[in-house]
Formats: structure tokens, C-alpha cells, sequence
């Protein structure tokens, strides 16, 4: 089994809302058929006013994680306040792209809010660099699209958002054979970064 057939699968979700961010995966890492692992990390606290959501690779995602943790932080302690979603895009494309002899093999979903509101991008294996309401990777990603542009408002509160993410993210692990295990998700609001807990995402999942 290549190094490249561990975690293609996955799906990821970020939600812009009228009072926060809503970031969510689902737990299953792949190997090619074989299901490697059920409880797999793929949503990361970078600070307190940011996530990432990673889809690829485990070794790449998991090092761009702490990279662009670690230059938050060095910005955050020489500049006293916190870098913007825009800035912390723009530093994790660059990053990307400048590594042309071999790239990532990651799609990443940086999520926050700053002093501009809230906002999701979405970072490819080349350096792009795309914000927008919502956003979703990974090879569910089609079926969460339908159930998005489907049900997405804007102005949609973080209970309402939280609600979708769970709905979006259990229709692609109902189709997706490399997307299942449960769901990791977080809220990043104006009071900071919040784990969801287990038993919020199953009390939300009971009434869809």
C-alpha cells in the first residue's frame, strides 16, 4: 500500500453564520479499500479565532497543521492581536505553492472570524487560495454540495448552521464509503474556539 492511498477519502464542511463559523469532518481514514483508522483528526484548533479542516494525506495535512498553528502564534505574540483570516490564507497558500517539486497532497478549509466578520477559504494543492459562504472537500464533498445549496441561508444562526453541518455531513457518510465514523465539529464565534461534543452532534443527528 503507497504512502499517496492513505486518507484520500474524507469530508469536510465550514459555514459561514450570522454570529460564527461552523467547521465539521467526518472520523474515517482510507486505505485504498481498508478502512485505516475510526477516529482520525482531521479539524484543527490553530488559535483562538481559527480552523482548519484537512483532506489528503495524513503526514502532509498534519504538518501544514502545525506550520501555519506555529506562525499564528509567532504573529499573535509579536503583534498583540490576532491574524486575519485573509493574511492566515494568504500565508498557507503561499506556503503550498512555493513546494512545486512535490506538491501537497491536501485540500485544506481555513475558517474564523476577525475584525472584517467571518469567513471560510478553501486552500487547493496548488496555493489557491477561495473564500465564500460555505465550503466542502473531500470525496463526499459532492453530496454535502446538494444538501447545502439546497438548505444553506444567509444570516443563518450557528444553532442553524451546526444543525446543516450535521444533515450535510450524514448524507455524505450514507453514500461515501470513505467517509463515516462520526463527526468532530467546532463553533469559532467572537468568544473564541468551542468543541462540539459528541453528544450534541448524536442529539442533533436523532432529530434530522
Amino acid at each position: 500500500m503507497s504512502e499517496k492511498d492513505l486518507k484520500k477519502g474524507t469530508t469536510t464542511i465550514g459555514l459561514v453564520c450570522k454570529d460564527g463559523i461552523v467547521m465539521a469532518t467526518e472520523m474515517r481514514a482510507t486505505m485504498g479499500n481498508l478502512i485505516g483508522h475510526k477516529t482520525t483528526k482531521k479539524l484543527f484548533r490553530i488559535s483562538d479565532n481559527m480552523g482548519l479542516t484537512v483532506a489528503g494525506l495524513v503526514g502532509d495535512a498534519q504538518m501544514l497543521a502545525r506550520w501555519l498553528s506555529a506562525e499564528v502564534k509567532l504573529y499573535e505574540l509579536k503583534n498583540g492581536t490576532h491574524m486575519s483570516l485573509k493574511a492566515a490564507s494568504t500565508l498557507m497558500a503561499n506556503i503550498m505553492n512555493g513546494r512545486r517539486y512535490m506538491p501537497f497532497w491536501v485540500q485544506l478549509l481555513l475558517g474564523g472570524i476577525d475584525s472584517e466578520g467571518g469567513h471560510v477559504y478553501s486552500l487547493d494543492a496548488a496555493g489557491g487560495s477561495i473564500p465564500d459562504k460555505f465550503q466542502t472537500t473531500g470525496s463526499g464533498s459532492p453530496f454535502v454540495y446538494g444538501v447545502l445549496e439546497d438548505r444553506f441561508k444567509e444570516n443563518m444562526s450557528v444553532k442553524e448552521g451546526k444543525e446543516l453541518g450535521v444533515r450535510a455531513l450524514t448524507a455524505a457518510m450514507k453514500r461515501d464509503s470513505a467517509s463515516g465514523d462520526g463527526i468532530s465539529m467546532c463553533v469559532i464565534d467572537s468568544k473564541g474556539y468551542h468543541s462540539v461534543s459528541f453528544e450534541e452532534i448524536e442529539k442533533i443527528q436523532a432529530n434530522l
